[in-house]
């Protein structure tokens, strides 16, 4: 309506402009009435076109789907002034956020890791404590904060959620930290497994690097041999090579001495000598060092002391041929030592020459194997250590 409107006012613009340009169209409208009518169905066609123009203009602005909504709007004036910090977030602030890093009792504690986080765990800043403890956060915007802290030797510190203001001056309260305590595990094996450790760092004990030693333990609270540990430990004594040459030896110095007479002398002599001195020492062995300590739950072995006065050392030896520490570690007769050397002597019987046998044979071999045994355990006690290599104790503590 509004494009029809002004479709007639520019026609009746231009009307009036031909008729005001035209002088004899003027005097004739002045002269002659009947005249007007002629001119306005002149004028008809014209105005007819305007419309139809205007028409299809909106028309095809219609299908177009442009609309004067669709246009954009024009900018709207503010309504007052706004600051800088509402429009962009700033990136510093002026509250400060500062404490003292301590320890239990109270002193301070330099270089520990102080870390400034958001109540999400976000970090925001992270420093190190300085000589006094101390540390500070400057610049920050006002919010919500956390201080954690962690330091060498200490449990982690996490302070309590605090809020600060612009322009404010916090000080963390009560930033002690607190000893770490140790995570302590304890390894549990049995004890036939730390027994078989021990006696495999027995085995490798001998005297001045060649003489089998096995048989004393330098660990004084060494835990108990099972029974197929005591027999193992015979047989690796008993068959060791060293072993078996002193058994030569031995029988070479009773050829020398012809002692056991019954025997003769030649080859055939000291191979009896050998048998016997080897029958006498194996036999020993097994029933000292597995059979008899199976059977009464004694240990064979001899327990190095090396601390204490020299009469409680020798005192300590010596009562070894009498008094043997059960597998319980308590101490009780040893039946093991007495026994093993009676039926040792009483063995002996059935390979000694008839003229040495008897009932005096079997305690005299005993008797010298219990004094040898009481000799050999001083000799352990005051001087084996300095002489044995890969010893793996010291004794008792």
């Amino acid at each position: 309506m509004q494009q029809l409107t002004c479709s007639l006012k520019i026609l009746g613009l231009i009307m009036a402009r031909v008729v005001s340009t035209a002088p004899a169209w003027r005097r004739a409208l002045r002269r002659d009435i009947w005249l007007r009518p002629l001119v306005v169905l002149a004028c008809t066609p014209l105005l007819l076109f305007l419309v139809t123009a205007t028409t299809f203009g909106q028309q095809q602005t219609a299908e177009l789907g442009i609309s004067s909504s669709s246009l954009p709007d024009a900018p709207l004036p503010q309504s007052g002034p706004q600051s800088s910090a509402e429009q962009t977030p700033y990136a510093e602030g002026s509250a400060t956020v500062s404490g003292t890093v301590l320890d239990g009792s109270g002193a301070a504690i330099s270089g520990a890791q102080v870390s400034l986080t958001h109540r999400d765990g976000t970090q925001l800043h992270s420093l190190k404590s300085g000589g006094n403890g101390e540390f500070a956060f400057t610049k920050l915007p006002a919010g919500s904060y956390l201080v954690i802290v962690n330091a060498k030797g200490f449990a982690p510190f996490t302070s309590a959620e605090f809020v600060v203001t612009a322009q404010q001056s916090y000080e963390v309260p009560n930033v002690a930290l607190s000893v770490a305590s140790a995570d302590t595990s304890v390894t549990v094996r049995p004890t036939e497994e730390i027994a078989a450790e021990q006696i495999k760092a027995e085995e490798k004990q001998r005297l001045i690097g060649i003489i089998p030693n096995f048989y004393i333990s330098y660990v004084y609270d060494a835990a108990p041999m099972t029974t197929k540990q005591k027999f193992s430990l015979a047989s690796r004594d008993t068959f060791d090579p060293i072993s078996l040459i002193g058994v030569g030896l031995a029988a070479g110095i009773e050829q020398a001495n012809n002692t056991y007479a019954g025997y003769g002398q030649g080859a055939a002599g000291y191979g009896k000598r050998f048998a016997a001195q080897f029958g006498d020492g194996r036999s020993s062995d097994f029933l000292s060092h597995a059979v008899f300590p199976s059977l009464f739950h004694q240990d064979p072995r001899y327990f190095y002391q090396g601390t204490g006065s020299t009469k409680s050392r020798l005192v300590h030896a010596l009562s070894y041929s009498v008094i043997a520490r059960s597998d319980t570690g308590k101490p009780m007769p040893n039946y093991s030592y007495f026994l093993a050397a009676i039926c040792s002597g009483a063995l002996s019987n059935a390979y000694y020459p008839h003229a040495d046998r008897g009932i005096n044979l079997v305690f005299t071999t005993a008797a010298i194997g219990i004094a040898g045994r009481a000799g050999g355990t001083v000799v352990r006690e005051f001087f084996s250590k300095r002489l044995t290599t890969n010893v793996p104790g010291n004794g008792k503590p």
